[in-house]
C-alpha cells in the first residue's frame, strides 16, 4: 500500500483525511484574490513567462484601440490567464470575470433587477408592521435589488465605480491617474464565449461599439429619484444617474474561445483577434517554476519533455501537466509503476476518443 493514499477502498472508516496535504498552489482558495492562483505562487516570475511577439502586440493592439482583445486556442494554452497577467503587470485591480453557458443572455452581464425579492419584502414589513401599504417614499429602495453584472461593472465610469473591492489583490497599484492622465480601465474577462447560444455574440455588438446601456427600472423612476445607488458585480456600490450606464474609460475585455463555433464576422471587425498557440519550452518552464518552484521543475523533467514531445495535433493542457508534476512528486512512497500511472491518467490526451 502506497503512504501517499488517503483514501485506501478498505471500507473501514478512519481519520486518514486529517494528513490530507496542502492542495496545488493553483487550487488554493484560501488565498486573496485570483492573481495568485492565476498566476502562480511565485508570481515574479510571471515576467519570465516570455509571450510571442504577436501575442504582446495583440494586448497593445486591443488597449491602444479601446477593443475587445478574441483569444482562441486549444484548452489550456493560457487564455484566461492572460487577462490576469495584465491586470497584474499594469497594476488594474481585479478581473471582472464573465462565465459563458448555453443559457446566458446579454442581460445576465449587464445587470439583474430582483423584483421578486423586493415585492416579498414589501409584503413582509407589511406583514409585521400591520399597516397600510406603503408610499413610494417609504419602499424599500430599487437600488438594493438592482445588481450590475461583470460587463455592467466594466463600463462603469471611474466616478461612479466602487472605491475598493473586497477581492482586490494587497499588491494592486493605486487606482488614481497621474495629473492629466485618464484613469485606468477595469478589466474583463468573457470566458468561453463560443459555448453560448447563437445569439449572445451578436447581442453583444451594441454594447461594445457604443459602450453603453440602460436600466429600464431606474430610467422609469428617474424623475423622483435620478441618482440610484445599486450593487456591483465586485461586492461594491455604484452611483447611477437617470437609468444609464456609459464608460468614459473602454476596459480591456478579453473574449475566450477554445474554436467550438465561427463567430459573426460583425463581431469579428469590433475585435483584436490572436490565437494563442501551445507554451514552447521557455513559457512551459516559466510556468512550472512559477507555480512549482525550481525544484519540480528540475525533478520533473521527464513529463515536461513527455508534454513537450506530445504527438502533433494531440490535445495536452498545460493544467494536466502541472497536476501530473504536483501529485507523482507528493506520491514519493509510491512505487515508480505507480507514478507512471498517475502520470498516464493526468496526461491523457483531451482529444482521445474514449
Amino acid at each position: 500500500m502506497s503512504d501517499w493514499r488517503i483514501y485506501r477502498g478498505a471500507g473501514v472508516p478512519h481519520d486518514g483525511v486529517r494528513a490530507l496535504p496542502d492542495p496545488p498552489p493553483w487550487r488554493d482558495f484560501t488565498r486573496e484574490g485570483d492573481a495568485a492562483r492565476r498566476l502562480g505562487a511565485q508570481r515574479r516570475l510571471v515576467e519570465n513567462l516570455h509571450p510571442r511577439t504577436e501575442e504582446v502586440e495583440a494586448v497593445n493592439a486591443a488597449l491602444c484601440l479601446r477593443r475587445p482583445l478574441l483569444v482562441t486556442g486549444n484548452p489550456g494554452t493560457g487564455k484566461s490567464t492572460l487577462a490576469h497577467a495584465v491586470a497584474y503587470e499594469l497594476g488594474l485591480g481585479p478581473v471582472l470575470r464573465w462565465p459563458i453557458v448555453s443559457r446566458t443572455a446579454l442581460k445576465d452581464g449587464l445587470y439583474h433587477y430582483d423584483a421578486i425579492g423586493r415585492l416579498q419584502d414589501v409584503q413582509l414589513d407589511r406583514a409585521v408592521g400591520g399597516g397600510p401599504p406603503h408610499t413610494p417614499a417609504e419602499r424599500p429602495p430599487i437600488g438594493s435589488y438592482v445588481r450590475l453584472g461583470p460587463l455592467g461593472t466594466a463600463l462603469l465610469p471611474p466616478d461612479s465605480a466602487p472605491d475598493s473591492a473586497p477581492d482586490s489583490a494587497p499588491d494592486s497599484t493605486s487606482d488614481s491617474a497621474p495629473d492629466g492622465a485618464p484613469p485606468p480601465p477595469r478589466v474583463l474577462l468573457v470566458d468561453e464565449l463560443d459555448k453560448s447560444d447563437i445569439d449572445l455574440p451578436s447581442d453583444l455588438l451594441n454594447v461594445l461599439e457604443e459602450g453603453e446601456f440602460t436600466i429600464p427600472e431606474l430610467e422609469r423612476i428617474a424623475d423622483r429619484e435620478p441618482v440610484t445607488e445599486v450593487l456591483t458585480a465586485d461586492g461594491g456600490r455604484a452611483a447611477i444617474e437617470s437609468g444609464r450606464v456609459r464608460c468614459s474609460v473602454f476596459p480591456f475585455i478579453v473574449l475566450t474561445s477554445n474554436g467550438e463555433r465561427d463567430f459573426p464576422a460583425a463581431l469579428l471587425r469590433r475585435c483584436i483577434q490572436l490565437e494563442l498557440k501551445p507554451p514552447g519550452p521557455r513559457q512551459l518552464a516559466a510556468m512550472v517554476a512559477a507555480h512549482l518552484g525550481e525544484e519540480a521543475l528540475a525533478e520533473g523533467g521527464e513529463l515536461v519533455e513527455r508534454f513537450l514531445q506530445r504527438e502533433p495535433g494531440q490535445v495536452i493542457a498545460t493544467d494536466q501537466l502541472l497536476n501530473a508534476l504536483f501529485l507523482t512528486q507528493r506520491a514519493t512512497g509510491a512505487e515508480r509503476v505507480t507514478r507512471d500511472r498517475l502520470a498516464e491518467m493526468l496526461l491523457r490526451p483531451l482529444d482521445r476518443p474514449r
